[in-house]
């Protein structure tokens, strides 16, 4: 049981190093979701303004 702790304590940086990494992705790629979400709204947005503008041009 004395080489077990050892074992542990030496892992421990290491999985606390994969943790971060994970909760770090994680953010990063909910942010590029949103990200993209919003962008594709705006563009949706400005496409339906830009038709607005040439119907009431052609009015």
């Amino acid at each position: 049981m004395d080489f077990v702790w050892p074992a542990i304590l030496t892992l421990l940086p290491t999985i606390g190093l994969l943790f971060l990494f994970y909760v770090i992705m994680k953010h990063i790629m909910e942010g590029d979701r949103r990200e993209r979400i919003a962008q594709r709204q705006w563009e949706q947005e400005h496409s339906d303004e830009m038709s607005a503008d040439k119907r009431a041009d052609k009015s």
